[in-house]
């Protein structure tokens, strides 16, 4: 049975409310844009998943394609591109990163809130 890599692609977004598609990993980003925006992701500590593209060059060729981005890293926040390194730095330094991640874990914040007071 062949391979549906834009399924697999549509599944991992949709399994993870912040999806980073890199070359590498984020203990060994692989290049410097790909380590600029982990940093990013690291320092406002929330949780995210990651796919290294350098691993399958199929899914590396699909990702542009399915994004209709050109380039790697691709952060994908509650099933939405946000987009690569430059503009998640962007919004870090206006803030507006902080509030997209907010908005997205508001769920499991309320529920957390919610658990710990009981």
């Amino acid at each position: 049975m062949a391979r549906d890599v834009m399924a697999e692609i549509r599944d991992e977004i949709a399994a993870n409310k912040v999806l980073i598609y890199m070359k590498g990993t984020p203990a060994f980003p692989m290049c410097g844009f790909s380590a600029a925006t982990i940093e990013v992701l690291q320092e406002l500590g929330y949780p995210f998943a990651h796919v290294n593209i350098l691993e399958d060059q199929e899914k590396r060729e699909a990702i542009k394609a399915y994004s209709h981005w050109p380039t790697i890293p691709q952060v994908y926040v509650a099933g939405q591109l946000i987009g690569g390194c430059d503009i998640v730095r962007d919004l870090h330094a206006s803030g507006e990163l902080q509030k997209t991640l907010e908005a997205a874990f508001a769920d499991e914040t309320a529920q957390h809130r919610a658990i710990q007071a009981k």
